[in-house]
């Protein structure tokens, strides 16, 4: 039953391991250009499906992921693991960490209501998008979006366009040279032609890809600029292109994905690039305030 121990789990082994839920996404990250074909596709098993590699063995994941067994192992060899079992013990770690809000929810009367299933999914998405960051890719990402004398390129898919947008505009009160990357292709192109290695590029993008949005990402990155992905895995083909990924937790109650994970990063993002950008931004938000109270463009009551 649900409330017995499984009795494949470690739980020493899962209580020292439960800090390092990030650490083994940020592993296969950091390892990503370094993968076979073969392990590639066992790296995705284990950020996909990490159940099947908690509770299973060499075999299971082996043929989860259409490889060898060797193959399994190799990949824990390539991100400095002793073995499948370290591999095992980490992901382990991982949904021990994911489990404890849920053992803590249980105890409270559960939603009957989609506002209560909405609460509740939106707090794990905001919780497990943050929790992941990994905080030198942060500052590499904020530092170069810091940088006033680079541009800032914006692009998304259909579904995230509202989400960056507001990021697009709340940077752009506080640095010039940001550019929304929006309309059509032919738009989109005479933009980003101009794009080169001093530039940098802010791409939202979730399964299933906009083919527009993957191409531009590769353009972008051809051209030499930074590019820093939001998007679902690790191992996504826009994560593929980027020099910076965010993995964004989305999952929705409804129909839909959720984009209240990658606005919360979103928000972080522009709340320290305003803290880097403080004496100008500070002025530059001085003369836009002066210049709606000018016109009577806000009211206040």
């Amino acid at each position: 039953g649900g409330d017995q121990p499984d009795p494949h789990v470690n739980p020493a082994l899962v209580g020292a391991l439960a800090s390092r839920t990030v650490e083994l996404t940020g592993l296969i990250e950091r390892h990503r250009n370094e993968l076979s074909p073969a392990e590639r596709r066992v790296a995705d098993v284990v950020l996909r499906d990490p159940e099947m590699v908690a509770f299973g063995t060499v075999a299971t994941v082996a043929a989860q992921a259409a490889t060898s067994g060797a193959s399994v192992v190799r990949l824990a060899s390539r991100l400095g693991l002793d073995g499948f079992s370290a591999l095992q013990a980490m992901v382990q770690g991982q949904l021990s960490r994911q489990l404890r809000p849920a053992t803590e929810r249980i105890r409270q009367p559960g939603p009957v209501d989609v506002v209560g299933q909405v609460l509740a999914a939106e707090l794990d998405n905001v919780h497990v998008t943050l929790d992941r960051v990994d905080r030198a890719g942060f500052e590499r990402a904020v530092s170069a979006l810091a940088d006033d004398k680079a541009r800032v390129l914006l692009a998304s898919g259909d579904a995230s366009a509202g989400v960056l947008q507001q990021f697009a505009a709340e940077l752009a009160m506080l640095r010039d040279g940001v550019v929304l990357l929006d309309g059509s292709e032919v738009a989109v192109a005479r933009r980003a032609a101009t794009v080169g290695p001093d530039d940098v590029a802010v791409v939202l993008d979730l399964r299933r890809y906009d083919r527009a949005v993957m191409a531009l990402a590769r353009r972008v990155a051809a051209a030499g600029a930074t590019v820093v992905a939001l998007t679902d895995r690790t191992l996504s083909p826009l994560a593929a292109v980027a020099d910076i990924t965010f993995v964004v937790s989305a999952t929705g109650v409804g129909p839909f994905d959720s984009y209240v994970g990658a606005l919360a990063l979103l928000n972080a993002i522009t709340a320290e690039v305003a803290a880097r950008l403080r004496s100008s931004a500070t002025e530059r938000l001085d003369r836009i305030e002066a210049d709606w109270s000018s016109i009577g463009a806000l009211v206040d009551d």
